[in-house]
């Protein structure tokens, strides 16, 4: 289940990054602290890693794997290969980038690595956890490259479900470098090979589980933000079917990485409380605000599911259910399983283990699936740093929720600078506890949420016209005013 909300920049025919987004993205990097930049002992040390990596003995370019990525990508985390087996079900081989090539515990890259967290994303502007020297280069799974992978295998049977798991470690070599809608293509056009094929299978088997598990992943819309006329323009891009079965194949890895650390009690794990009633009545607020029927007795999950992200409206309902995702977190456990191991939106014990060149907790929980398969001791400074993961991962999940929200912010603000004055139908959505006048109102066409005041208490979940007041791309500020 994703919670980033994907925002791209159409940049029109002269490819440039307008100076009024290009700045207020640069402010935001400064007011947050954070830079694309590294040190340049860093660099240095990613350099030399990458000149004289630490390679696995095990062979196995005789695969022919594949990345699926959107289309520019060049930090590729995970290549696939899927196959039948001879009992009727399948195998998925899912080789994911293995940083302990390049990186000591301890060394600058590690330690820089620890002060980042995660990389942050928002409006095309990228902060990277590691120099590009590893995560667009030699860590990256390119196509016709030799690189150390960690390699896992999967067996499904016939309707699925999981029945073995194991990762080592392997050298691999992918074949090609596949975007979502030239993967959809040659899936629909009949020219993709078997294992692109078996790609459909196997993700439309997986979702059946996932609905009948009770879980749900939000299939979010990217949104894109045309900013080649003098005013912006807001489009949302469906989600392909490739994308949401390539994403199952991240999910089953979760949860086999997740099912080995729990049955040795030691590991780290991805976590989500059940969401809170508030944020499930304010998302039928938001609903009705879009015009979408939501009966009250169709539980969240199906809900989701009646959701068609090529309607404008219901692209903008999947996004604000992001909310129920509050609370997620992480938890690191050794001897003793957690008392909450549950993710439950996936209604199921999950791990990050598909995106370490994007996320260092990854590369933690890897390293303890790899040497539990191996049946050695997991690495001390594994297990040392266990202790403090989960509380860096969270500050640094904090801090990209934090840079995503405000270029967003930034987006809106720049979005409806030319329309302050106009009036605009909406629904209140939340009213403040301590100030009944403030709230937040939905608008559904530009379909944003922004801050609303009025002389009076706000009507909650009422149908409302309200007055754009404020609209300042320098301040990334929007404001309503009620009418």
């Amino acid at each position: 289940m994703s919670s980033s909300r994907v925002v791209r920049v159409h940049r029109g025919a002269d490819g440039a990054t307008p100076q009024a987004l290009r700045e207020g993205i640069a402010e935001i990097q400064r007011e947050l602290e954070v830079t694309p930049d590294f040190p340049a002992d860093v660099e240095a040390a990613a350099e030399r890693a990458v000149a004289n990596p630490r390679l696995p003995d095990l062979d196995r370019t005789d695969l022919p794997f594949v990345t699926i990525d959107p289309a520019g990508s060049t930090d590729l985390d995970q290549a696939l290969h899927l196959a039948r087996t001879d009992a009727g079900g399948y195998v998925l081989h899912y080789a994911i980038a293995d940083l302990a090539a390049f990186i000591t515990p301890g060394d600058a890259v590690d330690l820089e690595a620890h002060r980042r967290g995660q990389t942050l994303y928002g409006a095309d502007s990228r902060i990277p956890l590691h120099p590009t020297v590893i995560s667009e280069g030699g860590g990256s799974l390119l196509p016709d490259q030799l690189r150390p992978a960690l390699l896992w295998s999967i067996t499904m049977d016939g309707e699925g479900a999981r029945t073995d798991a194991h990762v080592e470690r392997a050298m691999v070599r992918s074949r090609a470098q596949l975007d979502y809608t030239g993967a959809q293509r040659q899936i629909d056009d009949g020219t993709a090979d078997e294992s692109l094929l078996l790609l459909k299978e196997v993700g439309e088997l997986r979702l059946k589980r996932e609905q009948a598990r009770g879980g749900v992943s939000l299939p979010l819309p990217e949104q894109e933000i045309d900013t080649s006329g003098e005013e912006w323009q807001l489009t949302y891009r469906q989600l392909l079917p490739v994308e949401e079965w390539n994403a199952q194949l991240s999910l089953l890895t979760g949860f086999a990485a997740a099912s080995i650390m729990m049955d040795a009690r030691v590991g780290f794990l991805r976590t989500l409380p059940p969401p809170d009633r508030r944020d499930i009545q304010r998302l039928h607020r938001t609903a009705h605000a879009h015009g979408i029927d939501w009966p009250t007795e169709l539980p969240y999950p199906d809900f989701i599911r009646t959701l068609d992200p090529a309607k404008p409206q219901h692209a903008a309902m999947i996004t604000a259910c992001t909310r129920v995702l509050r609370g997620s977190g992480y938890v690191a456990f050794d001897g003793e399983t957690p008392a909450q191991p549950m993710h439950s939106a996936l209604n199921a014990e999950y791990a990050h283990v598909t995106a370490p060149l994007r996320r260092l907790g990854d590369r933690y929980a890897s390293e303890v699936c790899v040497a539990l398969c191996a049946g050695v001791e997991v690495p001390a400074w594994v297990r040392s740093g266990l202790t403090g993961l989960a509380r860096e991962m969270q500050v640094s999940s904090q801090r990209a929720s934090r840079y995503e929200r405000l270029v967003l912010d930034l987006v809106e603000a720049g979005l409806l600078q030319h329309r302050v004055g106009e009036s605009f139908a909406g629904v209140i959505v939340e009213v403040a506890e301590k100030d009944p006048t403030r709230g937040i109102v939905t608008v559904a066409e530009p379909a944003v949420e922004a801050p609303v005041v009025a002389a009076s208490e706000l009507p909650l979940g009422t149908d409302v016209r309200v007055r754009l007041t404020t609209a300042d791309p320098s301040q990334r500020k929007v404001e309503f005013t009620l009418e």
